[in-house]
């Protein structure tokens, strides 16, 4: 039934053949008036994989970060996060942001600095002016990184929709041998991803289904 529901709002719909990557030819079931069908019954199988191994992974106390910064993915990215109390990404990925993760920690402790201020009121006591400029900073700290204020460390795991935006984010992760899951479209190199889940990145209704199932699998380990 959920890959029925997948496959209606055009999840199995990879890129035309002219865009694809060719080491996603194993995953790829047919070609449809130029565009590549993905074979449903692997992405089903790479599915149960991931969860299998998501629901370890959260046994073992992993920290687990969502990144997706497209529009079509940013809402799901966000939404599956915070349903299992994970950590999300989904505006824009600041360089650096774990490999130089001391300097960006300095800015998440500002943020939340900021929070507490705002909640005890003490910007009533402030000039007009100021008051304006520390809510124009603090707007852009939460844009970026609201979904990472809580994070003490950088993750274990990192949860990618958009191979080829995302690839600085990715990069990063191999960088620091961190564990990454990726949803790969058929114009993605599944060599780049340590788990994967083949299936259409740019379908929001496709995003959202497997981003839940991702998140019910973290919510219930």
């Amino acid at each position: 039934m959920f890959f029925e529901n997948v496959v209606k709002v055009g999840g199995h719909l990879g890129h035309t053949t002219r865009t694809w990557h060719p080491k996603m030819a194993p995953y790829i079931f047919d070609n449809r008036d130029g565009v590549h069908v993905l074979d449903m019954v692997q992405t089903e199988i790479y599915l149960n994989q991931v969860k299998q191994f998501l629901s370890r992974a959260k046994q073992q106390g992993s920290t687990v970060l969502f990144v997706g910064t497209k529009p079509q993915a940013s809402n799901a990215i966000e939404l599956a996060a915070k349903s299992c109390n994970a950590f999300y990404i989904n505006q824009r990925w600041l360089g650096g942001l774990l490999t130089n993760w001391s300097t960006l920690r300095r800015s998440i402790a500002l943020l939340n600095r900021m929070d507490v201020i705002k909640d005890k009121g003490i910007l009533e006591t402030l000039p007009k002016k100021l008051k304006s400029s520390f809510y124009r900073e603090h707007a852009r700290l939460d844009k970026y990184l609201g979904g990472i204020k809580s994070m003490r460390s950088i993750p274990d795991v990192v949860i990618i929709v958009g191979q080829d935006k995302e690839n600085i984010a990715l990069n990063e992760c191999k960088k620091l041998g961190i564990r990454t899951i990726t949803l790969l479209d058929t114009n993605s190199n599944p060599e780049l991803a340590d788990l994967f889940i083949p299936m259409n990145d740019d379908s929001m209704k496709a995003i959202r289904s497997v981003l839940q199932q991702l998140s019910f699998e973290l919510a219930k380990a």
